[in-house]
């Protein structure tokens, strides 16, 4: 089976790791512990690891995936995706970015291929350096700021402690539609995740 490359978008080192710019990168680090895998540096500036994403019936080992966490910052997010891209011969059509969505409200989960960037400077960096908006997107709603909060510094904060079980929740909800996606098609993964909507606060 041809692998598949899974891309976690956020800011690198401690500093940024809470912030809700980073939901995208914690979701691919919690794809690669669930499968037993771990991120080690790779020359394309990113935190990279292999595992097989499942169980296909039978017992055989799901499809391969290269995941992988650019350890650039967000604007410039798109020079190791295309390097991983070449490196394993990974096309277009197999690539899959997680990446925080402020269009959709705390808690959803929403998939699509292609498509415009929404403003979000990962997103357009990928964009420009692999030439195609086509690659999927799992989509975690981390909702708008409050009031007149400017989205840069929304977006560069920390989930507060009221919404952090619902943020951990999220972040399980990218796995499975990761997951969904890779081993079901983009179409099954959106039939689940879209008819769902957010997480409800307790």
């Amino acid at each position: 089976m041809e692998p598949w490359l899974v891309v976690g978008l956020g800011n690198p080192g401690p500093a940024y790791a809470g912030h809700r710019h980073n939901v995208g990168a914690r979701c691919v680090a919690a794809l690669a512990a669930e499968h037993q895998g771990s991120l080690a540096k790779h020359r394309t500036q990113a935190l990279v690891g292999r595992i097989r994403v499942g169980t296909l019936p039978g017992g055989m080992p799901g499809p391969p995936a290269v995941l992988a966490v650019p350890q650039t910052f967000m604007n410039l997010s798109g020079g190791p995706v295309a390097g991983l891209a070449r490196y394993y011969s990974i096309p277009v059509e197999r690539i899959v970015v997680v990446h925080d969505e402020l269009d959709i409200d705390l808690g959803a989960v929403r998939l699509k291929r292609g498509g415009g960037e929404g403003g979000h400077n990962g997103l357009r960096s990928v964009s420009t350096s692999l030439g195609t908006k086509d690659y999927a997107r799992v989509r975690l709603g981390i909702g708008r700021p409050p009031g007149r909060q400017d989205p840069a510094d929304y977006v560069l904060s920390n989930f507060p402690a009221r919404d952090a079980q619902e943020a951990e929740l999220l972040v399980g909800d990218g796995v499975d539609a990761v997951t969904d996606l890779i081993q079901h098609g983009l179409q099954a993964a959106q039939q689940r995740f879209h008819t769902r909507g957010p997480v409800p606060r307790a």
